[in-house]
């Protein structure tokens, strides 16, 4: 996808040599687009042994199952987005102990996915029948006679395999810095 517009005042952009890269630049003011990408959440949600899926009801992916998770909002922070995206796929309220994974995914649009180990705290999966059309809770066992994502067959594994402490929510920062949502091994 190719920026065609100035986000800031409209001006037609223009195609600049900036450091060896061709980047579209706006000759009225001092905007260039620096590229296009997306970043996206996904949740580790475990309850006696067992992870939390979704089967999404839409494409992509629709009819395979899947972690929990969705696109950040533009003014709401990481931790906040996840906790958000699974109380809404699945009825199920869970609160954020790490990040334990990072996907990079340069394409078009960079994508940038990171996974969160979740505490569960209460609820039943019940699918949104928007997103999802099915919710619950499986084991690794359960999940190889699923139509189970790739990716997320990855991150199961990261949920019953991960080694290491993960990222955790900073939550009392020896610098405080206001609407930073910061998180430290």
């Amino acid at each position: 996808m190719e920026a065609n517009y100035c986000m800031t005042c409209g001006t037609p952009l223009e195609t600049r040599d900036m450091d060896g890269t061709l980047r579209r630049a706006c000759p009225a003011c001092s905007f260039v687009h620096w590229g296009s990408y997306s970043a996206g959440v996904g949740a580790l949600v475990m309850r006696e042994g067992k992870l939390l899926l979704v089967r999404r009801a839409q494409e992509p992916g629709k009819g395979r199952w899947t972690n929990p998770g969705g696109f950040i909002e533009q003014l709401e922070l990481i931790h906040e987005t996840i906790a958000r995206e699974v109380l809404e796929e699945t009825g199920i309220e869970a609160s954020v102990k790490k990040v334990v994974a990072f996907r990079d995914m340069p394409k078009s649009i960079h994508n940038i996915y990171i996974a969160f180990a979740m505490d569960y705290v209460s609820g039943e999966p019940v699918p949104d029948d928007h997103e999802v059309d099915a919710a619950g809770f499986y084991s690794l066992e359960e999940m190889e006679t699923m139509n189970v994502a790739p990716f997320t067959r990855w991150l199961a594994d990261v949920a019953w395999n991960g080694r290491g402490g993960g990222l955790v929510i900073d939550t009392d920062p020896v610098i405080p810095l206001d609407g930073y949502g910061l998180f430290r091994v």
